[in-house]
Protein backbone atom coordinates (compact mmCIF):
# COMPACT_ATOMS: atom_id res chain seq x y z
CA UNK A 1 0.00 0.00 0.00
CA UNK A 2 2.75 2.43 0.79
CA UNK A 3 4.59 1.62 -2.70
CA UNK A 4 1.18 2.57 -4.15
CA UNK A 5 0.80 6.12 -2.39
CA UNK A 6 4.42 6.31 -2.74
CA UNK A 7 4.32 6.14 -6.42
CA UNK A 8 1.60 8.32 -6.96
CA UNK A 9 3.24 11.28 -4.90
CA UNK A 10 6.68 11.10 -6.70
CA UNK A 11 4.93 10.73 -10.02
CA UNK A 12 2.88 14.24 -9.27
CA UNK A 13 5.98 15.51 -8.07
CA UNK A 14 7.75 14.95 -11.08
CA UNK A 15 5.24 16.11 -13.62
CA UNK A 16 5.33 19.85 -11.38
CA UNK A 17 1.93 19.18 -9.14
CA UNK A 18 2.50 21.94 -6.42
CA UNK A 19 0.38 19.76 -4.30
CA UNK A 20 -0.62 16.26 -4.49
CA UNK A 21 -2.77 13.44 -1.91
CA UNK A 22 -4.12 10.44 -1.83
CA UNK A 23 -6.81 8.58 -0.71
CA UNK A 24 -6.96 5.07 -0.38
CA UNK A 25 -10.65 3.25 0.88
CA UNK A 26 -11.37 -0.22 1.07
CA UNK A 27 -15.17 -0.65 2.49
CA UNK A 28 -17.22 -3.79 3.41
CA UNK A 29 -21.08 -3.11 3.88
CA UNK A 30 -23.83 -5.36 4.33
CA UNK A 31 -27.67 -4.24 3.90
CA UNK A 32 -30.61 -6.36 5.13
CA UNK A 33 -34.18 -5.55 4.65
CA UNK A 34 -37.74 -6.90 5.61
CA UNK A 35 -41.46 -6.67 4.50
CA UNK A 36 -44.91 -7.89 5.53
CA UNK A 37 -43.14 -10.57 7.53
CA UNK A 38 -40.47 -11.55 4.71
CA UNK A 39 -36.81 -11.20 3.84
CA UNK A 40 -37.08 -8.59 0.96
CA UNK A 41 -33.38 -8.19 0.58
CA UNK A 42 -30.06 -8.68 1.68
CA UNK A 43 -27.15 -7.37 0.14
CA UNK A 44 -23.08 -7.34 0.31
CA UNK A 45 -20.93 -5.09 -1.36
CA UNK A 46 -16.85 -4.48 -0.99
CA UNK A 47 -15.09 -1.86 -2.79
CA UNK A 48 -10.94 -1.14 -2.78
CA UNK A 49 -9.94 1.96 -4.68
CA UNK A 50 -7.57 4.81 -4.60
CA UNK A 51 -7.96 8.38 -5.89
CA UNK A 52 -5.50 10.81 -6.51
CA UNK A 53 -6.10 14.45 -6.01
CA UNK A 54 -3.16 17.72 -7.62
CA UNK A 55 -2.84 20.87 -8.07
CA UNK A 56 -0.65 21.80 -11.16
CA UNK A 57 -0.55 25.88 -12.99
CA UNK A 58 -3.46 27.00 -10.27
CA UNK A 59 -5.60 23.96 -11.09
CA UNK A 60 -7.01 20.60 -9.71
CA UNK A 61 -6.52 17.44 -11.16
CA UNK A 62 -8.61 14.12 -9.75
CA UNK A 63 -8.57 10.75 -11.22
CA UNK A 64 -8.84 7.19 -9.90
CA UNK A 65 -8.26 3.66 -10.25
CA UNK A 66 -8.98 0.04 -8.20
CA UNK A 67 -6.22 -1.55 -9.47
CA UNK A 68 -3.02 -1.76 -7.28
CA UNK A 69 0.27 -1.96 -8.99
CA UNK A 70 2.83 0.77 -9.25
CA UNK A 71 2.42 1.79 -12.37
CA UNK A 72 -0.78 2.16 -11.86
CA UNK A 73 -0.42 4.43 -9.54
CA UNK A 74 2.06 6.14 -11.94
CA UNK A 75 -0.86 6.23 -14.64
CA UNK A 76 -3.34 7.94 -12.27
CA UNK A 77 -1.28 10.53 -10.94
CA UNK A 78 0.34 11.16 -14.39
CA UNK A 79 -3.65 11.65 -15.57
CA UNK A 80 -4.50 14.21 -12.79
CA UNK A 81 -2.13 16.26 -13.87
CA UNK A 82 -3.62 16.52 -17.04
CA UNK A 83 -6.57 17.29 -15.46
CA UNK A 84 -5.43 20.04 -13.45
CA UNK A 85 -3.18 21.51 -16.57
CA UNK A 86 -6.48 21.18 -18.52
CA UNK A 87 -9.02 22.92 -15.94
CA UNK A 88 -6.87 25.53 -15.41
CA UNK A 89 -6.72 26.69 -18.76
CA UNK A 90 -10.53 28.04 -17.89
CA UNK A 91 -9.83 28.75 -14.19
CA UNK A 92 -11.07 31.96 -12.38
CA UNK A 93 -8.45 32.53 -10.19
CA UNK A 94 -5.51 30.25 -9.15
CA UNK A 95 -5.96 27.38 -6.57
CA UNK A 96 -4.01 27.92 -3.34
CA UNK A 97 -4.91 26.16 0.41
CA UNK A 98 -4.55 27.14 3.63
CA UNK A 99 -1.64 26.20 5.55
CA UNK A 100 -2.38 23.31 8.40
CA UNK A 101 -0.43 21.38 10.80
CA UNK A 102 0.53 17.93 9.48
CA UNK A 103 -0.22 14.97 10.95
CA UNK A 104 0.83 11.39 11.05
CA UNK A 105 -1.44 9.03 12.78
CA UNK A 106 -3.38 5.85 13.36
CA UNK A 107 -6.97 5.69 14.49
CA UNK A 108 -9.28 2.75 15.62
CA UNK A 109 -12.37 2.43 16.21
CA UNK A 110 -13.33 0.11 18.71
CA UNK A 111 -16.74 -0.95 18.89
CA UNK A 112 -18.35 -3.50 21.75
CA UNK A 113 -19.94 -5.84 18.94
CA UNK A 114 -18.49 -6.21 15.14
CA UNK A 115 -21.72 -6.36 13.21
CA UNK A 116 -19.89 -8.72 10.50
CA UNK A 117 -19.49 -11.08 13.24
CA UNK A 118 -23.14 -11.26 14.00
CA UNK A 119 -24.85 -14.33 12.14
CA UNK A 120 -26.91 -12.96 9.38
CA UNK A 121 -29.91 -15.29 10.86
CA UNK A 122 -29.31 -13.48 13.83
CA UNK A 123 -30.00 -10.17 12.55
CA UNK A 124 -32.98 -11.15 10.34
CA UNK A 125 -34.61 -12.83 13.13
CA UNK A 126 -34.51 -9.60 14.71
CA UNK A 127 -36.28 -7.65 11.68
CA UNK A 128 -39.09 -10.23 11.66
CA UNK A 129 -39.71 -10.23 15.39
CA UNK A 130 -40.55 -6.51 15.01
CA UNK A 131 -42.28 -7.38 11.72
CA UNK A 132 -44.29 -9.58 13.72
CA UNK A 133 -45.28 -7.50 16.45
CA UNK A 134 -46.34 -4.72 13.93
CA UNK A 135 -48.71 -7.09 12.16
CA UNK A 136 -52.66 -5.65 13.14
CA UNK A 137 -55.93 -5.55 11.34
CA UNK A 138 -55.41 -2.15 9.55
CA UNK A 139 -51.44 -2.29 8.62
CA UNK A 140 -51.10 -2.65 5.09
CA UNK A 141 -47.09 -2.46 4.93
CA UNK A 142 -44.49 -3.69 7.65
CA UNK A 143 -40.77 -3.16 6.74
CA UNK A 144 -37.38 -2.93 8.84
CA UNK A 145 -33.94 -3.06 8.17
CA UNK A 146 -30.59 -3.48 9.43
CA UNK A 147 -27.10 -1.58 7.58
CA UNK A 148 -23.45 -2.57 8.51
CA UNK A 149 -20.64 -1.18 7.30
CA UNK A 150 -16.60 -1.25 8.22
CA UNK A 151 -14.27 1.00 6.07
CA UNK A 152 -10.45 1.52 6.74
CA UNK A 153 -9.33 4.64 4.81
CA UNK A 154 -5.01 6.01 4.38
CA UNK A 155 -4.57 9.29 3.43
CA UNK A 156 -1.29 10.50 2.34
CA UNK A 157 -0.15 13.99 1.29
CA UNK A 158 2.71 15.68 -0.94
CA UNK A 159 3.04 17.64 2.64
CA UNK A 160 3.83 14.76 4.66
CA UNK A 161 0.92 13.93 6.43
CA UNK A 162 0.05 10.06 6.99
CA UNK A 163 -2.96 8.90 8.43
CA UNK A 164 -5.50 5.59 8.58
CA UNK A 165 -8.49 5.94 9.59
CA UNK A 166 -11.00 3.34 10.88
CA UNK A 167 -14.78 3.85 10.57
CA UNK A 168 -17.55 1.56 11.60
CA UNK A 169 -21.17 2.32 10.98
CA UNK A 170 -24.61 0.70 12.28
CA UNK A 171 -27.87 1.68 11.29
CA UNK A 172 -31.35 -0.02 11.95
CA UNK A 173 -35.24 0.97 12.01
CA UNK A 174 -38.93 -0.24 11.48
CA UNK A 175 -42.00 1.46 9.62
CA UNK A 176 -45.69 0.66 8.75
CA UNK A 177 -48.45 2.24 6.80
CA UNK A 178 -51.97 2.12 7.95
CA UNK A 179 -55.18 2.44 5.53
CA UNK A 180 -58.66 1.77 6.06
CA UNK A 181 -59.45 2.44 2.79
CA UNK A 182 -59.89 6.30 2.41
CA UNK A 183 -56.74 7.69 4.06
CA UNK A 184 -53.26 6.35 4.74
CA UNK A 185 -51.02 7.12 7.52
CA UNK A 186 -47.07 5.82 8.40
CA UNK A 187 -45.12 5.76 11.95
CA UNK A 188 -41.69 5.14 11.75
CA UNK A 189 -38.91 4.44 14.82
CA UNK A 190 -36.68 5.37 16.02
CA UNK A 191 -37.15 8.08 12.91
CA UNK A 192 -37.94 8.14 9.37
CA UNK A 193 -36.16 6.72 6.20
CA UNK A 194 -34.65 4.18 7.46
CA UNK A 195 -34.26 5.05 11.55
CA UNK A 196 -30.96 6.11 13.20
CA UNK A 197 -27.42 5.35 12.49
CA UNK A 198 -24.27 5.98 14.42
CA UNK A 199 -20.34 5.08 14.55
CA UNK A 200 -21.07 1.91 16.43
CA UNK A 201 -21.52 -1.74 16.23
CA UNK A 202 -23.75 -4.42 16.38
CA UNK A 203 -24.93 -3.16 20.14
CA UNK A 204 -26.27 -0.02 18.30
CA UNK A 205 -29.16 -2.45 17.00
CA UNK A 206 -29.42 -4.10 20.82
CA UNK A 207 -29.65 -0.13 21.97
CA UNK A 208 -32.64 1.14 19.60
CA UNK A 209 -34.40 -2.27 20.52
CA UNK A 210 -36.61 -2.67 17.53
CA UNK A 211 -39.02 -5.71 18.70
CA UNK A 212 -39.85 -3.54 21.97
CA UNK A 213 -40.96 -0.88 20.02
CA UNK A 214 -42.93 -2.36 17.45
CA UNK A 215 -46.56 -2.45 18.71
CA UNK A 216 -46.53 1.04 19.57
CA UNK A 217 -45.31 2.43 16.30
CA UNK A 218 -48.08 0.08 14.87
CA UNK A 219 -51.13 1.40 17.48
CA UNK A 220 -50.43 5.11 16.54
CA UNK A 221 -50.80 4.34 12.55
CA UNK A 222 -53.54 2.87 13.34
CA UNK A 223 -54.89 5.64 15.80
CA UNK A 224 -53.54 8.49 13.27
CA UNK A 225 -56.39 7.00 10.89
CA UNK A 226 -59.28 8.04 12.92
CA UNK A 227 -57.53 11.05 14.38
CA UNK A 228 -58.67 14.56 13.72
CA UNK A 229 -56.82 16.88 11.31
CA UNK A 230 -53.80 19.12 12.55
CA UNK A 231 -55.44 22.53 13.00
CA UNK A 232 -54.56 25.43 10.68
CA UNK A 233 -53.23 28.99 11.12
CA UNK A 234 -50.46 30.48 13.36
CA UNK A 235 -50.05 28.86 16.50
CA UNK A 236 -46.76 27.93 18.88
CA UNK A 237 -45.10 24.53 17.76
CA UNK A 238 -42.82 22.15 19.78
CA UNK A 239 -40.46 19.77 17.59
CA UNK A 240 -39.03 16.68 18.84
CA UNK A 241 -35.43 15.70 18.26
CA UNK A 242 -35.59 13.66 15.55
CA UNK A 243 -37.63 16.38 13.29
CA UNK A 244 -35.62 19.17 14.90
CA UNK A 245 -32.70 17.75 13.10
CA UNK A 246 -33.76 17.46 9.85
CA UNK A 247 -34.37 21.33 10.21
CA UNK A 248 -31.03 21.87 11.81
CA UNK A 249 -29.92 19.72 8.32
CA UNK A 250 -31.71 21.58 5.63
CA UNK A 251 -31.88 25.16 6.73
CA UNK A 252 -28.65 25.79 8.69
CA UNK A 253 -26.00 23.02 7.49
CA UNK A 254 -26.81 23.67 3.92
CA UNK A 255 -26.85 27.23 3.40
CA UNK A 256 -23.38 27.22 5.84
CA UNK A 257 -21.50 25.31 3.03
CA UNK A 258 -19.21 27.48 2.02
CA UNK A 259 -18.46 26.31 -2.13
CA UNK A 260 -22.55 27.02 -1.97
CA UNK A 261 -21.92 30.51 -0.61
CA UNK A 262 -19.39 31.37 -3.23
CA UNK A 263 -21.34 29.77 -6.02
CA UNK A 264 -19.54 26.37 -6.30
CA UNK A 265 -22.13 24.23 -5.57
CA UNK A 266 -25.40 25.38 -7.31
CA UNK A 267 -26.71 23.49 -10.12
CA UNK A 268 -27.97 20.32 -7.61
CA UNK A 269 -29.19 21.74 -4.90
CA UNK A 270 -29.13 25.70 -5.29
CA UNK A 271 -26.89 28.53 -3.19
CA UNK A 272 -27.26 30.06 0.02
CA UNK A 273 -28.84 32.83 1.48
CA UNK A 274 -25.94 33.24 3.98
CA UNK A 275 -23.42 35.55 1.81
CA UNK A 276 -20.11 36.92 3.07
CA UNK A 277 -21.50 39.99 4.03
CA UNK A 278 -23.46 38.51 6.44
CA UNK A 279 -21.11 36.44 8.35
CA UNK A 280 -20.90 38.67 12.00
CA UNK A 281 -23.45 40.34 11.07
CA UNK A 282 -26.30 38.85 10.94
CA UNK A 283 -29.45 38.09 13.24
CA UNK A 284 -30.03 34.23 12.16
CA UNK A 285 -32.03 33.27 15.14
CA UNK A 286 -32.89 34.13 19.00
CA UNK A 287 -30.68 33.94 21.62
CA UNK A 288 -31.38 30.44 22.32
CA UNK A 289 -29.96 29.39 19.25
CA UNK A 290 -26.14 27.80 19.54
CA UNK A 291 -25.44 25.74 16.86
CA UNK A 292 -21.99 24.20 16.44
CA UNK A 293 -20.22 21.74 13.54
CA UNK A 294 -18.26 19.35 15.79
CA UNK A 295 -16.62 16.11 14.21
CA UNK A 296 -15.14 14.99 17.41
CA UNK A 297 -18.91 14.08 18.90
CA UNK A 298 -18.51 10.41 20.15
CA UNK A 299 -20.17 7.82 18.23
CA UNK A 300 -21.78 10.69 15.39
CA UNK A 301 -22.84 9.71 12.38
CA UNK A 302 -20.99 13.20 11.00
CA UNK A 303 -18.13 12.62 12.98
CA UNK A 304 -14.23 11.83 12.48
CA UNK A 305 -10.85 11.84 13.26
CA UNK A 306 -9.15 13.83 10.42
CA UNK A 307 -11.36 14.74 6.95
CA UNK A 308 -10.12 13.96 4.09
CA UNK A 309 -7.82 17.32 2.98
CA UNK A 310 -5.72 15.48 7.03
CA UNK A 311 -7.15 18.82 8.76
CA UNK A 312 -8.14 17.37 12.57
CA UNK A 313 -11.41 17.55 13.27
CA UNK A 314 -12.53 20.07 16.10
CA UNK A 315 -15.78 22.09 17.03
CA UNK A 316 -16.37 25.45 15.77
CA UNK A 317 -19.85 27.81 16.23
CA UNK A 318 -22.01 28.45 13.14
CA UNK A 319 -24.64 30.54 14.79
CA UNK A 320 -23.66 31.92 18.74
CA UNK A 321 -26.40 33.23 20.47
CA UNK A 322 -28.00 33.85 17.49
CA UNK A 323 -25.56 35.37 15.52
CA UNK A 324 -24.24 33.70 12.28
CA UNK A 325 -20.50 33.11 13.09
CA UNK A 326 -19.67 30.68 11.01
CA UNK A 327 -19.29 28.33 7.74
CA UNK A 328 -18.27 24.68 6.93
CA UNK A 329 -15.11 25.08 4.54
CA UNK A 330 -12.05 23.26 2.69
CA UNK A 331 -8.67 24.51 2.74
CA UNK A 332 -9.10 26.66 -0.57
CA UNK A 333 -12.61 28.30 0.24
CA UNK A 334 -11.12 29.17 3.74
CA UNK A 335 -8.46 31.09 2.34
CA UNK A 336 -9.96 32.89 -0.40
CA UNK A 337 -12.13 34.75 3.28
CA UNK A 338 -8.90 34.81 5.08
CA UNK A 339 -10.74 31.53 7.62
CA UNK A 340 -9.02 28.59 9.17
CA UNK A 341 -9.15 25.11 7.87
CA UNK A 342 -12.09 23.60 10.16
CA UNK A 343 -12.41 20.34 8.23
CA UNK A 344 -15.59 19.61 6.53
CA UNK A 345 -13.78 18.20 2.94
CA UNK A 346 -15.47 14.49 2.59
CA UNK A 347 -15.62 12.08 -0.85
CA UNK A 348 -17.86 9.35 -0.22
CA UNK A 349 -15.74 6.96 -1.82
CA UNK A 350 -12.18 6.84 -3.64
CA UNK A 351 -13.66 7.31 -6.98
CA UNK A 352 -15.18 10.86 -6.16
CA UNK A 353 -13.04 13.93 -5.42
CA UNK A 354 -13.57 15.85 -1.53
CA UNK A 355 -16.10 18.81 -1.48
CA UNK A 356 -17.56 20.50 1.51
CA UNK A 357 -19.98 18.14 3.66
CA UNK A 358 -21.48 18.84 6.49
CA UNK A 359 -19.89 16.55 10.01
CA UNK A 360 -22.35 16.47 13.06
CA UNK A 361 -24.71 20.02 13.00
CA UNK A 362 -25.91 20.51 16.39
CA UNK A 363 -28.16 22.97 18.04
CA UNK A 364 -26.73 22.54 21.41
CA UNK A 365 -28.98 22.06 24.73
CA UNK A 366 -30.83 24.44 26.47
CA UNK A 367 -32.31 24.11 30.16
CA UNK A 368 -36.14 23.42 29.53
CA UNK A 369 -38.10 20.44 30.56
CA UNK A 370 -40.83 18.97 28.01
CA UNK A 371 -43.03 19.68 30.33
CA UNK A 372 -41.94 23.66 30.70
CA UNK A 373 -41.82 23.53 26.99
CA UNK A 374 -45.43 22.72 26.83
CA UNK A 375 -46.67 24.41 29.82
CA UNK A 376 -46.36 27.80 28.43
CA UNK A 377 -48.09 27.03 25.04
CA UNK A 378 -51.91 28.50 24.83
CA UNK A 379 -52.66 26.88 21.67
CA UNK A 380 -49.88 24.59 19.77
CA UNK A 381 -48.78 21.45 18.14
CA UNK A 382 -46.41 19.37 19.62
CA UNK A 383 -44.86 17.71 16.14
CA UNK A 384 -43.16 14.35 15.89
CA UNK A 385 -40.80 12.20 12.91
CA UNK A 386 -40.56 13.67 9.64
CA UNK A 387 -42.77 12.86 6.62
CA UNK A 388 -41.79 15.34 4.03
CA UNK A 389 -39.91 18.48 3.47
CA UNK A 390 -39.37 21.26 0.68
CA UNK A 391 -36.96 24.31 0.65
CA UNK A 392 -35.96 26.64 -2.18
CA UNK A 393 -32.76 26.73 -3.97
CA UNK A 394 -31.44 29.63 -1.08
CA UNK A 395 -32.20 27.18 1.59
CA UNK A 396 -34.88 30.31 2.69
CA UNK A 397 -38.51 29.39 2.59
CA UNK A 398 -39.09 25.99 3.86
CA UNK A 399 -41.84 23.72 4.49
CA UNK A 400 -42.05 20.32 6.53
CA UNK A 401 -45.12 17.63 7.37
CA UNK A 402 -44.54 15.01 10.36
CA UNK A 403 -45.77 11.89 10.87
CA UNK A 404 -47.95 12.63 13.68
CA UNK A 405 -48.87 15.24 16.13
CA UNK A 406 -50.68 16.15 19.40
CA UNK A 407 -52.75 19.42 19.99
CA UNK A 408 -52.22 21.55 23.05
CA UNK A 409 -54.17 23.63 24.88
CA UNK A 410 -53.31 25.75 27.97
CA UNK A 411 -50.13 24.08 28.40
CA UNK A 412 -51.68 20.46 28.62
CA UNK A 413 -51.56 17.67 25.65
CA UNK A 414 -54.57 17.15 23.94
CA UNK A 415 -55.58 14.87 21.14
CA UNK A 416 -53.54 13.46 18.59
CA UNK A 417 -54.09 15.30 15.04
CA UNK A 418 -52.73 13.73 11.74
CA UNK A 419 -50.98 15.17 9.24
CA UNK A 420 -49.19 17.97 11.26
CA UNK A 421 -47.02 20.55 8.77
CA UNK A 422 -45.40 24.37 8.84
CA UNK A 423 -43.45 26.41 6.69
CA UNK A 424 -41.46 29.42 7.39
CA UNK A 425 -38.45 31.75 6.01
CA UNK A 426 -35.27 29.85 7.98
CA UNK A 427 -34.00 33.04 9.67
CA UNK A 428 -37.57 34.13 11.04
CA UNK A 429 -38.31 30.87 11.92
CA UNK A 430 -35.08 30.61 14.00
CA UNK A 431 -35.53 34.00 15.77
CA UNK A 432 -39.02 32.64 16.92
CA UNK A 433 -36.96 29.60 19.03
CA UNK A 434 -37.65 30.45 22.55
CA UNK A 435 -36.98 27.45 24.51
CA UNK A 436 -35.00 24.18 24.00
CA UNK A 437 -34.81 21.17 26.17
CA UNK A 438 -32.50 19.93 28.28
CA UNK A 439 -29.51 17.28 28.10
CA UNK A 440 -31.74 14.67 29.05
CA UNK A 441 -33.66 15.03 25.65
CA UNK A 442 -30.82 14.90 23.31
CA UNK A 443 -29.98 12.90 20.99
CA UNK A 444 -27.02 13.08 17.92
CA UNK A 445 -29.16 11.74 15.46
CA UNK A 446 -27.79 10.08 12.51
CA UNK A 447 -28.55 11.00 8.46
CA UNK A 448 -27.32 8.32 6.44
CA UNK A 449 -27.91 9.41 2.68
CA UNK A 450 -27.29 13.50 2.35
CA UNK A 451 -26.90 14.08 -1.15
CA UNK A 452 -24.87 17.03 -2.85
CA UNK A 453 -22.59 17.06 -5.95
CA UNK A 454 -22.41 16.60 -9.37
CA UNK A 455 -21.75 13.47 -9.78
CA UNK A 456 -23.84 13.16 -6.81
CA UNK A 457 -22.09 12.31 -3.75
CA UNK A 458 -24.21 10.67 -0.43
CA UNK A 459 -22.62 11.45 2.83
CA UNK A 460 -23.27 10.18 6.25
CA UNK A 461 -23.80 13.73 8.44
CA UNK A 462 -25.31 13.83 12.19
CA UNK A 463 -27.59 16.77 13.89
CA UNK A 464 -27.69 16.63 17.49
CA UNK A 465 -30.69 17.79 18.85
CA UNK A 466 -33.21 18.05 21.66
CA UNK A 467 -36.65 19.52 21.57
CA UNK A 468 -37.34 23.22 20.54
CA UNK A 469 -40.51 25.42 20.78
CA UNK A 470 -40.82 28.07 18.42
CA UNK A 471 -43.47 30.91 18.42
CA UNK A 472 -46.22 31.91 16.04
CA UNK A 473 -45.19 29.79 13.18
CA UNK A 474 -47.34 28.76 10.00
CA UNK A 475 -48.97 25.56 11.30
CA UNK A 476 -50.40 23.59 7.57
CA UNK A 477 -51.84 26.34 4.44
CA UNK A 478 -54.21 28.78 4.60
CA UNK A 479 -57.09 28.34 2.32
Amino acid sequence: MQKIIESALLKAKREGASYADVRVIEREEEDISVKNGAVEGIKSTSTKGFGVRVIKDGGWGFSSSFVFTEDEAERVAGESVEIAMASSKTKIHDATIANIEVFQDKVPQPVKINPFSVTLSKKIETLLEADKLMSKQGIVVRRGSMHFSKEWKTFASSEGAYIDQERVVAGAGISVISSDGTDIQTRSYPSSFGGDYARKGYELVDEINLPENADRISSEALALLKAKPCPIGKMDIILEGSQLALQIHESVGHPTELDRVLGEEASFAGTSFLTPEKLNNFQFGSKDVNIVADATVPYALGGFAYDDEGVKAHKIYLVKEGQFIGYLNSRETSKMLNFMPMGAMRADGWNRIPIIRMTSINLEPGNKTLEELIGSVEHGILMATNKSWSIDQKRLNFQFGTEIGWEIVNGKLQDMVKNPSYSGIAYEFWRSLDGVGNESYYHVWGLPNCGKGEPRQVMQVSHGASYGRFRNVQVGVEK
